[in-house]
């Protein structure tokens, strides 16, 4: 362990949140995922129970990168009386691969993780009080899975998310996940979250994306708002200075936890 992660994690002790490192038993991939749990101190001292916003990483990223990027997330957790958790993507893209049967984050995330959460952390167990959201290839995710599991998520968001992979099809080993995209079109268009806006007709998932304007994801981010107003979908939609840096998302997630908060509050009976 670096001496920068050590000295997080040493900062995080003085905090009165509590954070928890946890290997979860993913039985459709038959291995442990670590996830990163950030719980406020109404849950552990007065058994309250919270809302929770899941933060999913970015290509390259693990259940720390939240964490290291947003500090103050031990304060936020406190504040807003929200859990927060950190799952490792493990550059999955939050997909069940249709390619390699090992990988299946989709399912993961959004069913295993969940039941994992609600039965050892003081949850609101209904889809009002659950928010995902996440940077990079986690916005990618975030979308993708609570487009598809509407049921589950309440409300969603992304910030310099890849919502659309295909007019990148050399990059972030994505092939490996899908095979590639010259031989696979049909493939990609089924795994990108651009194509999954009709899911969201009639729908009240409450959405927040976001992007900086040198971002490389900003063309594709436009593309997807328009698709959403082509929809007649409600949602929020912020273009910012900044690029695809932690600091964009560390100041991003301000925002979108705001957002979220204001759903907990509009929503949860």
């Amino acid at each position: 362990m670096s001496f920068v992660l050590l000295g997080l994690m040493s900062a995080m002790t003085l905090q009165a949140s509590r954070v928890d490192t946890v290997m979860v038993q993913s039985p459709s991939m038959d291995r442990e995922v670590r996830v990163l749990y950030i719980v406020p101190d109404v849950a552990i001292k007065k058994g309250e129970k919270c809302p929770v916003v899941y933060l999913l990483n970015g290509f390259t990223g693990h259940a720390y990168s939240w964490i290291g990027i947003k500090p103050e997330l031990r304060q936020m957790a406190d504040q807003k009386g929200v859990i927060f958790v950190c799952p490792d993507g493990n550059n999955s893209w939050y997909w069940d691969s249709p390619v390699n049967p090992k990988l299946k984050f989709e399912t993961f995330v959004s069913s295993e993780l969940i039941t994992y959460t609600d039965t050892h952390y003081p949850t609101i167990a209904q889809r009002e009080a659950r928010a995902i959201t996440g940077f990079s290839m986690g916005g990618h995710g975030a979308m993708w899975l609570a487009m598809r599991h509407q049921d589950i998520f309440g409300s969603a968001g992304s910030t310099s998310g890849g919502l659309d992979i295909r007019p990148f099809p050399k990059n972030w080993a994505m092939s490996e996940l899908l095979g590639s995209y010259e031989e696979n079109p049909d493939v990609w268009d089924a795994h990108t979250v651009i194509n999954q806006v009709s899911r969201l007709v009639g729908s009240d998932l409450a959405i927040i994306v976001d992007c900086g304007i040198d971002d490389f994801f900003i063309d594709v981010n436009r593309t997807f708002h328009q698709a959403l107003v082509s929809f007649k979908i409600p949602h929020e939609f912020y273009v910012r200075p900044g690029g695809h840096t932690g600091e964009y998302w560390n100041n991003s997630i301000d925002y979108q936890v705001l957002f979220f908060e204001k759903e907990f509050k509009n929503r949860i009976k």
